[in-house]
């Protein structure tokens, strides 16, 4: 019977635990209860997360977990009636995630009899803490005791360094530097001494200031001008934390000032990018259709007006290409055999007319190209020699036979020059003839017979037009006269055989020179 009791409380014991454990699973689960305490008599307020299901114990000891505050100062009121230490939130009606609000009263303890330090205090040597007395709040509250606790480890003889010292007592008033331990220097982890701070050599000079001040107060016998001074009231005072949102809030409209400043910095990068970028496309397009432009006005100038053997060529391609195609159309056509025998008739009178035009072209191009060679080769004869100094200048040098050319080569273009009065164009002849008949040949004497004819002539006021074959005549004669090495020497270097002479010459010095100095046969081949 006994083993069966005792297996009963062993059974109980067990279910009792097994519910203590369910109910802390449940209030585990359960949302907390928002409790805001008053402390009193401070009327200050704290706030706590607790459980349904915690007790007024469980509730001081958390408090204490949280506030300085001893378990035995406390005493919880809601509504009015204490809360006893048994008593749990839920028994008083509060379900988990309520909010509820109860009051913290802290009873001090009064202060005991012969001070306000604690009975540990050893005669010489300072306590642990000591207990100071504040005065109550109101009329109502009752007196405060708060337990100040002192560092003893810091406390060491200080050296006397200034103050007052009373002689009759002994006792030492030493100012509030003196008092009070300096804090030891802390340097950061990162922080670097530089070398002239390192190896900064003081020293100290008195100075004299141009300008003294000095400050006089009034009294009976001086008198003080008053007509300049400013009485300046003090501002609303700042507390930290209004300072504090002041520097917020004006940093943040620097911020926000400074952003939108690199906004429209970039914006505007952008956008002279975006425009330089469409000007240059522009002016890429722009110049593609100019060069465009200016290779059809090319193609259809060259046509038109051809002037090089590529021009012509081009002319004959085309010209084929079209009777190709006019002959496989009129081919694929099906026309009666007499009917395309015509049309084939047409067309080669067509392209008969076409090859005619080609060749008056290529006769005009001639004759422009001939007038183009002719004045070229005059302008080299007369262009001035250059030659290069020992220092690597060039100088251009005249000689008798580039003065001569010139010479030639203005009377040459005078012949050639049309809207002549009659006198400019005796005057030009005369000149001519004096020329000429420096030298006895047969060239020579042709040249003048020509001249005194156009003169007379001109002397019975024939139409200029009626002499344009004898003037070309007169022309083409002088122009033989020019390129004769015997009357106009610079001439010589545009012979065949002064040309083959100058390869020649440049062959055998290549041959001789060393390999570094010996022109490339590329370089002949070019200037022959």
């Amino acid at each position: 019977g006994g083993g069966g009791g005792g297996g009963a409380e062993a059974g109980g014991g067990d279910a009792g635990d097994a519910a203590a454990a369910a109910d802390a699973d449940a209030d585990a689960d359960e949302p907390a209860v928002d409790a805001t305490f008053v402390i009193m008599p401070e009327n200050f307020q704290h706030m706590m997360k607790l459980r349904a299901g915690m007790s007024g114990a469980e509730i001081k000891a958390a408090i204490a977990g949280e506030l300085p505050l001893p378990i035995d100062t406390m005493s919880l009121r809601f509504k009015g009636a204490p809360l006893a230490d048994e008593t749990r939130l839920r028994d008083l009606g509060i379900a988990p995630g309520d909010a509820a609000h109860i009051e913290l009263v802290v009873e001090y303890k009064q202060p005991a009899a012969g001070g306000g330090s604690k009975a540990n205090a050893v005669p010489g040597q300072l306590p642990d803490s000591i207990d100071v007395e504040l005065p109550p709040l109101s009329a109502t509250s009752q007196t405060r005791v708060l337990t100040v606790p002192i560092d003893v480890t810091q406390v060491k003889k200080l050296p006397y360094l200034g103050g007052f010292r009373n002689k009759r007592t002994g006792v030492e008033y030493m100012h509030a530097a003196m008092q009070t331990d300096k804090k030891p220097t802390e340097w950061k982890k990162d922080f670097k001494f530089t070398r002239e701070t390192q190896t900064q050599d003081q020293r100290s000079r008195t100075l004299q200031t141009k300008r003294e001040a000095s400050t006089q107060m009034q009294r009976p016998d001086l008198l003080i001008d008053e007509s300049r001074d400013v009485e300046v009231d003090s501002g609303a005072y700042m507390t930290s934390e209004e300072h504090q949102a002041l520097r917020c809030e004006k940093t943040l409209i620097i911020q926000r000032y400074t952003r939108g400043w690199r906004a429209r910095n970039l914006a505007d990068q952008l956008r002279r990018q975006r425009d330089d970028d469409e000007a240059e496309a522009g002016e890429a397009a722009e110049a593609a259709r100019a060069k465009a432009e200016a290779r059809r006005r090319r193609e259809i100038e060259r046509r038109m007006r051809p002037r090089t053997h590529e021009d012509f060529e081009i002319l004959y391609n085309e010209l084929e290409a079209w009777r190709l195609l006019e002959t496989s159309k009129i081919n694929e056509a099906s026309l009666p055999p007499d009917v395309k025998q015509a049309t084939l008739k047409q067309l080669l009178h067509k392209e008969t007319k076409l090859l005619q035009t080609i060749d008056r072209l290529k006769i005009a191009a001639n004759h422009e190209n001939r007038d183009v060679r002719i004045a070229k080769t005059l302008a080299d004869m007369a262009n001035a020699k250059r030659w290069e100094n020992a220092d690597g200048s060039l100088v251009e040098v005249h000689t008798p036979f580039t003065t001569r050319a010139k010479e030639l080569m203005q009377l040459y273009n005078g012949l050639r020059l049309p809207l002549l009065t009659t006198d400019e164009r005796l005057d030009v002849l005369l000149h001519v003839k004096w020329t000429v008949k420096e030298f006895d040949c047969n060239l020579t004497r042709e040249i003048v017979e020509l001249i005194d004819r156009e003169a007379d002539l001109l002397n019975r006021g024939r139409d200029p037009k009626s002499m344009e074959g004898l003037r070309r005549r007169i022309a083409n004669l002088f122009l033989h006269f020019v390129e004769t090495p015997e009357f106009n020497p610079e001439a010589g270097r545009y012979t065949v055989s002064s040309v083959l002479a100058e390869s020649e010459a440049q062959m055998l010095a290549m041959t001789m020179a060393p390999p570094s100095l010996a022109p490339s046969r590329e370089s002949v081949a070019v200037q022959v």
